[in-house]
């Protein structure tokens, strides 16, 4: 065997002993050095670790963790439920509609689907059982709806695609997510109203507190959390800041907001949240530092080359072909982070989408879909996870909820691979280039 094939082999190896992701790809990389290149040429590893992290859009990542961390903290999110729930009244699924909405708006901040699963569930969940929803229901409703976050801007998925893939602009990524973004979120609660009203599950529970508010005092309330997104995107749109420097802005706004407004966020809690999103922040770019050996070997060694050459040679039909990648990555999704799968797959993918002249703008939106599906598809859900672990239930309890919203949300995604659109429209009318 040639000795990228060895370094495949070596690599999910690593993965089904248990190794995490980011040192099976190391160690599966320095295999393929030692046997194609030369054991000399290991003393590349700490140029390659430093050049793949050395990256100044990076530096964003860090930042909307932090952002997401403190306005979980700041009871963000239990104000916005609280003006959703004055907003539509009691009916039929309106509990599971405020969850949806939620989680939205909190996607446009955090850019995080498993922060933000966790913010929503800790407030909606004691609501949804209350109003008489399974906890089954309650968790998988909301870490598929978590999982917008990943689409709507910030995200920081897109961020590391933007980085990925050369000659991609963030803004037209960012832009080019939210309406899939809005479309995936509208997916998924056809069914879950749908749901609701067949089992007569009432949403006229209101959140404790909710029921002496009125629409305008909620409102107030969670202005300042409303207000996160469009400071984000209007101050890209316009040009004030880089989406770097959005990340800056959209923290120092969040510990304002915190600190000042809500008062729920002290000074204490500001420094335990630098260390949460340092660790957070560490395991991220420990991936992405890691990742540089196996992209570097696999570059030289010619391994993405033939993966591509081979993926292209299956068939002529583009169509056929996006369909094939699709399920690829969303069997991918069903097992890795976002992070790993888009340093793992895009060397390989690239001269795919270059062959067949796939957008790159609209291909890293539907990747991004199809991640986001994965977030809540078992065995190993990340988003799922976090609310089942909220809710003290069983993963395999939500089996049958998640295939339902897998199967909304690709209806979803199939539209926007249908209609590039969906994805194109915004950035293009806003003058972004996309490719």
């Amino acid at each position: 065997m040639t000795p990228d094939v060895w370094m495949i082999l070596a690599f999910a190896g690593l993965l089904i002993a248990g190794v995490p992701v980011a040192f099976s790809l190391a160690l599966s990389g320095a295999v393929g050095i030692v046997l194609g290149l030369s054991p000399e040429m290991l003393a590349t590893l700490g140029t390659n670790t430093y050049n793949s992290i050395a990256k100044y859009p990076l530096i964003a990542i860090p930042l909307f963790i932090l952002t997401g961390l403190i306005f979980e903290r700041a009871g963000v999110a239990l104000r916005l439920v609280r003006f959703a729930q004055a907003l539509i009244g009691p009916r039929h699924g309106g509990l599971a509609l405020v969850a949806v909405l939620v989680c939205m708006i909190m996607g446009g901040m955090s850019g995080s689907g498993p922060a933000d699963a966790a913010a929503v569930a800790m407030v909606m969940l004691p609501s949804m059982t209350k109003a008489g929803y399974p906890k089954p229901f309650s968790a998988t409703l909301i870490a598929a709806s978590a999982s917008t976050a990943i689409l709507i801007p910030p995200s920081v998925a897109l961020i590391l695609y933007s980085i990925v893939v050369p000659g991609v602009d963030l803004r037209a990524l960012f832009a080019a997510g939210l309406f899939p973004g809005i479309l995936a979120g509208l997916s998924l609660l056809v069914p879950a109203l749908l749901v609701s009203k067949r089992y007569g599950w009432e949403g006229g529970t209101p959140v404790e507190g909710a029921e002496r508010l009125s629409v305008k005092t909620t409102f107030k309330q969670a202005l300042p959390a409303l207000f996160a997104p469009v400071l984000i995107l209007g101050g890209l749109r316009s040009g004030l800041f880089t989406p770097t420097e959005a990340a800056v802005v959209a923290v120092a706004y969040g510990a304002a907001v915190g600190l000042f407004l809500t008062r729920e966020l002290s000074w204490r809690d500001l420094w335990e949240l630098f260390g949460e999103a340092a660790i957070i922040s560490g395991v991220v770019m420990l991936i992405i530092a890691l990742a540089g050996i196996f992209a570097w070997a696999g570059t030289m060694l010619g391994t993405f080359r033939h993966l591509a050459e081979w993926i292209i040679g299956l068939t002529d039909n583009g169509v056929l072909l996006l369909i094939l990648v699709m399920l690829a990555v969303l069997v991918a999704g069903m097992l890795l982070d976002a992070i790993s799968i888009y340093l793992i797959m895009m060397p390989i993918l690239i001269p795919v989408m270059q062959h067949f002249e796939w957008n790159p703008v609209w291909f890293g939106i539907l990747l991004a879909m199809n991640i986001a599906i994965g977030q809540f598809t078992p065995p190993v859900a990340v988003n799922l996870m976090v609310t089942t672990e909220v809710a003290k239930i069983r993963l395999e309890h939500t089996l049958g909820w998640a295939l339902l919203f897998v199967l909304a949300m690709s209806c979803a995604l199939a539209l926007v691979a249908i209609f590039p659109g969906i994805a194109l429209w915004l950035p293009r009318v806003l003058g972004y280039n996309v490719g």
